[in-house]
């Protein structure tokens, strides 16, 4: 125990005195303050990646070598079996061979770049004396980093952000086949009253129709026992808050960037603090600051003191599936667009497991794509991903973007996933556009499966002067909230939709911001921390109109129901009662009106849903639910179909023998933050491994985003310019090490929604890289 004990003390990093760093032309600092931020200076660009590598390296090795492995479907070479799936599913995209063509295909200043950072990174990790301690776990030795890695760790967050579209595709092709032409077009709304688009043209205000034709899987139970996704842990989308004022509406006059990025939330966290003094080539430097992703030489989102930026998902159309015909005598053969057999080129790869035997994995890329098996059909998969421009080290020249403009320009032409950025400038102008890969064409806008002779149009990017923008907006703000960006439909063409939000955190946070003529740090601060649930509001009052007196009469626990609800004050705060109760009645009705249609959809393909399908099923439900319409026959009438449902909502809510008048939904909505390892090892060191378990405020559709293992990733409002007075906090802590007295430095301020200054605080530590002799 005690050698076990000296190695782990042994994996932590030195983080001051001199370290010796071949590679380096000239010396570089790395600075970190109270909480591991970290502060680096060097005297070349090339020089800053090095002791970024070198810093990213110290603190986050492990999680940088998880990032690449995952991209590049290596993961079961390191942790075993249990990563197989998730390798096959990754390596089908053959992403590090991407990766290489990118990397060649990068200017020489990129390349040099990667190359710089690749060197500070192996320099960091052979500084440890111990290798990392996961590494001393798994009895595994870290494999060196390369600068394609790092063009994988990009890829690794498209994956994260994209392919859920895949089976969003697949789910709209199921449906097709199973229901009638009015009952798909419900199911798959384009918009509703929810949409807070950014452009000011007029939305849908109405409800939508419910069509005419009665659903065939309503008087069919559901299978599932209990009430389908009523698990607080249901996965649920990725997604993410941003907004922006301008200088009108600021404080002082200035422009104010807010944004907290929506991701799974971990130990440590998918972001790193860090502050870099870019030299500008005359002797100065621009500070830039803001988050980091371990494995590249960028600040992702921040402000370099001339612009501030953020960042959501865009959920634009990047996924098209192509149904093949293939010959059953030769896998490789399929009919081309012409309707002429085609023999797909197959790559053979092998994909490690950890203590098992390698898999061999047939790669068949059609012109299209990679070919898969889906629902007893084959189809080739075009994703814009998968173009070589899709992965670059672009985004680095948000450095020296002096305005909203150039910024902007930088956020077109870069290679990352399609993200809303969202953009203010020293001058107090604000503007908006979509940062990263759109492609030029997609073969069905609305995201369903195409023939092969619909599959016509080639992958290429967009042009740059092509994507949709907007500058100096009319009303002086801009906001996002993975909602459709835009009411012109020529224009939102080119985003496409591939899962965007219903609208309902995007118009509440439109509605905050313009309820005040100015806005300061604070104020906009207070947005990111607001919990009420305005989408509840319809399921509270459909459950009280019939909870009436006679319904209570010898049902004691409907009393406690009601009275909950009359009590709730509109907030999914941590202690309420009220917004716990609404919630579940409102997937007791999904269960009753989809949970069927769900079975039939997990028949087709495990893991479909009509969820998957559309994120617009919160409006077709509201038209239902007002027209009194979908009653299932097991009903006399629609009062005892809602009764039932609260009777069903508080069975759920009771079943493992909870007291019901004392149930919150803090109880269900409890942080579960952890390292990957806190799983595999003894209780007591996994508590080492996790964040506190508190209950937490907010959901999926307020604006404060919290599951239990959901959530902002980070919270930043700055103004460009005035960065100490900007607010940043993050979950976790800088340092990946539980020894590490930075391993959850700062997580309390986050997880209890308090303000730390967006800047490092003073050097505490300092360590300085010394050329190699």
């Amino acid at each position: 125990m005690a050698a076990a004990w000296l190695a782990l003390r042994g994996s932590l990093p030195g983080i001051d005195g001199d370290a010796s760093a071949p590679g380096l032309s000239a010396s570089a600092i790395i600075e970190r303050d109270a909480q591991g931020a970290a502060t680096i200076r060097a005297g070349n660009r090339r020089d800053l990646a090095y002791a970024t590598g070198y810093a990213h390296a110290q603190d986050r090795y492990f999680q940088m070598d998880l990032q690449r492995r995952t991209a590049a479907g290596e993961l079961a070479g390191l942790i075993g079996e249990v990563a197989l799936p998730l390798d096959l599913r990754n390596r089908l995209n053959r992403f590090r061979a991407r990766a290489e063509r990118s990397l060649a295909a990068l200017p020489k200043d990129d390349r040099d770049i990667l190359q710089a950072y690749t060197d500070g990174a192996n320099a960091g990790l052979a500084s440890l004396r111990v290798r990392p301690f996961e590494y001393l776990l798994l009895r595994e030795a870290p494999q060196p980093w390369r600068p394609e890695d790092s063009l994988l760790a990009i890829d690794a967050m498209t994956i994260n952000l994209q392919v859920s579209e895949l089976r969003r595709v697949l789910t709209r092709g199921a449906l097709r086949d199973l229901v009638p032409d009015d009952l798909l077009t419900a199911l798959t709304l384009p918009g509703s009253h929810w949409d807070a688009t950014l452009d000011g043209v007029p939305t849908p205000t109405a409800l939508p129709a419910v069509p005419a034709t009665r659903p065939d899987w309503i008087d069919t139970l559901a299978r599932q026992d209990g009430i389908r996704n009523a698990a607080i842990d249901t996965p649920p989308v990725i997604g993410s808050n941003a907004w922006a004022v301008d200088g009108r509406h600021g404080r002082d006059g200035k422009a104010i960037v807010a944004n907290d990025m929506h991701l799974g939330l971990r130990l440590p966290n998918v972001w790193y603090r860090l502050t870099l003094n870019v030299p500008d080539g005359a002797g100065s430097a621009r500070r830039v600051s803001g988050v980091s992703l371990p494995g590249a030489p960028v600040i992702v989102a921040g402000s370099n003191g001339k612009v501030a930026w953020g960042f959501t998902n865009s959920y634009g159309h990047f996924i098209d599936l192509v149904a093949l015909e293939v010959d059953p005598e030769n896998p490789r053969r399929y009919r081309d667009g012409k309707g002429e057999w085609r023999e797909a080129a197959e790559h053979g790869e092998a994909v490690a497991v950890r203590g098992g035997e390698t898999v061999r994995l047939p790669v068949r890329d059609t012109e299209w794509g990679p070919m898969i098996a889906a629902g007893g059909k084959h189809y080739a998969i075009r994703w814009a991903a998968h173009l070589d421009s899709a992965r670059d080290l672009s985004l680095r020249q948000m450095e020296s973007a002096t305005d909203v403009a150039s910024a902007l320009a930088v956020a077109r032409a870069a290679g990352i996933p399609a993200q809303n950025i969202l953009v203010a400038d020293d001058a107090g102008r604000i503007g908006w556009t979509l940062a990263g890969l759109l492609p030029a064409a997609t073969f069905d806008p609305e995201g369903f499966p195409v023939t092969a002779a619909q599959a016509g149009a080639p992958l290429a990017r967009l042009p740059a002067s092509d994507y949709p923008t907007l500058l100096d907006p009319t009303l002086g703000r801009l906001w996002s909230g993975n909602s459709t960006q835009l009411s012109d439909a020529a224009m939102q063409s080119r985003i496409g939709d591939g899962g965007a939000n219903v609208g309902v955190r995007s118009l509440q946070i439109r509605d905050a911001l313009l309820a005040r003529e100015q806005h300061d740090e604070a104020s906009l601060k207070a947005i990111q921390l607001d919990d009420r649930a305005s989408w509840v509001d319809s399921w509270r009052d459909l459950a009280l109109s019939v909870l009436d007196d006679e319904a209570l009469r010898d049902h004691p626990q409907r009393r406690v129901f009601r009275d909950a609800l009359r009590d709730w004050q509109g907030h999914a705060d941590a202690d309420s009662a009220g917004y716990l109760m609404a919630r579940t009645f409102h997937l007791a009705l999904y269960d009753s009106w989809f949970g069927a249609l769900d079975d039939r959809l997990e028949d087709i393909e495990p893991g479909l849903s009509v969820r998957l399908a559309s994120s617009r099923i919160l409006p077709l439900m509201e038209a239902v639910a007002r027209a009194q319409a979908w009653r299932p026959a097991r009903y006399p009438d629609w009062r005892g179909f809602m009764l039932d449902r609260v009777d069903a909502s508080i069975a759920e809510l009771t079943r493992n023998g909870e007291d019901l008048a004392a149930l919150k939904w803090g109880q269900h909505n409890r942080l579960n933050v952890t390292h990957p390892f806190a799983r595999l090892v003894p209780q007591p060191m996994a508590g080492w491994l996790s964040a506190p378990h508190v209950p937490m405020p907010g959901d999926l559709d307020t604006p404060r985003v919290q599951m239990p293992g959901i959530g902002a990733s980070e919270r930043f409002v700055v103004s460009p310019g005035e960065e100490e007075k900007g607010f940043l906090t993050m979950p976790g802590g800088a340092s990946g090490h539980p020894l590490s007295p930075f391993f959850l430095a700062g997580h309390d301020a986050w997880e209890k929604g308090r303000t730390q200054p967006f800047l490092p605080g003073p050097p505490l530590h300092r360590l300085i890289l010394q050329p190699a002799q």
